[in-house]
């Protein structure tokens, strides 16, 4: 199929972006990438009046320090974010996730932000950035403002966004050397969405969780935060005991969604086989 016709303007400025946005009254898209875009209008599952092209703009583009937070701009490929030597060192979740996104050419035209915008619930970056606590800069005609990860996420690729606004710009906090980090996931071929999937941040304190943040991806329509899961694990000696009371809390916790490549029973026990795998690399590592 082809898309609908629709107007395309390359832009030069967010400002130029943030006007085109206002005056399309919602009838418009932001292309970054076009990674997962391009599809979906070649499909016809999105029709805008207006395609605004951003990956242009520099100003949204790179990866630094800011404020003692890692700043990754929206525009920046995920093939930068795999190469990045702060992203190594600072978040290494991340890092071990970027290996799993798509294919070689998709990430070096995908983005980071059109990655978290686009909130596909299988991806895996936006896992991370819920797993991380990360928080992301939305640029709107009033100015800027802030969402954290874990507020951002609404329902089945629907998010915080407003129709007039544009994520410029996401945040993480420096990793500390107590971290643990543990990320791996299930796809039908390698570079698939995944089926299911778990990103782990975690503080650690001797041979136990300190802080834990156990996100599930593949399993609803936004990443999972299992709270009450890492409740049980927190400032407890992880034993068998203490694994098959987690694993029991995380079947009653998750909502977990089936579809037409896997059950709701499949992804379960994939999220369940997980979370025991991140245990007991956090037991060997201690």
């Amino acid at each position: 199929m082809k898309p609908c016709d629709f107007d395309y303007i390359r832009a030069t400025s967010v400002a130029q972006v943030l006007e085109l946005l206002g005056k399309s009254g919602g009838g418009a898209k932001i292309l970054a990438g076009g990674q997962s875009l391009v599809a979906a209008l070649n499909m016809r599952l999105s029709a805008p009046e207006l395609l605004i092209d951003i990956s242009g703009l520099e100003e949204m583009r790179g990866i630094e320090m800011v404020d003692g937070r890692l700043r990754i701009g929206a525009t920046t490929c995920h093939a930068d974010v795999q190469r990045s030597g702060l992203v190594v060192q600072h978040a290494p979740l991340l890092k071990s996730a970027m290996d799993h996104v798509a294919h070689a050419a998709i990430r070096n035209r995908g983005t980071h932000g059109g990655s978290i915008a686009f909130a596909d619930p299988a991806a895996e970056i936006p896992a991370c950035a819920v797993a991380l606590d990360a928080r992301f800069i939305i640029r709107n005609p009033d100015g800027e403002r802030t969402v954290a990860a874990r507020d951002f996420f609404h329902d089945l690729y629907e998010t915080d966004m407003q129709e007039n606004e544009i994520l410029v710009a996401v945040e993480y906090p420096l990793g500390g050397p107590g971290d643990f980090v543990f990320f791996r996931e299930f796809a039908r071929r390698k570079g698939d969405f995944a089926t299911a999937g778990l990103a782990l941040h975690a503080e650690r304190a001797g041979d136990r969780f300190k802080r834990l943040a156990p996100v599930f991806f593949g399993v609803a329509n936004t990443p999972v935060l299992a709270e009450e899961t890492a409740g049980i694990l927190v400032n407890r000696p992880l034993t068998t005991v203490t694994l098959q009371a987690a694993q029991e809390a995380l079947g009653n916790e998750l909502n977990v969604i089936g579809d037409m490549y896997a059950g709701a029973g499949m992804k379960l026990h994939l999220a369940g086989y997980f979370l025991k795998q991140a245990i007991e690399e956090m037991i060997n590592q201690a």
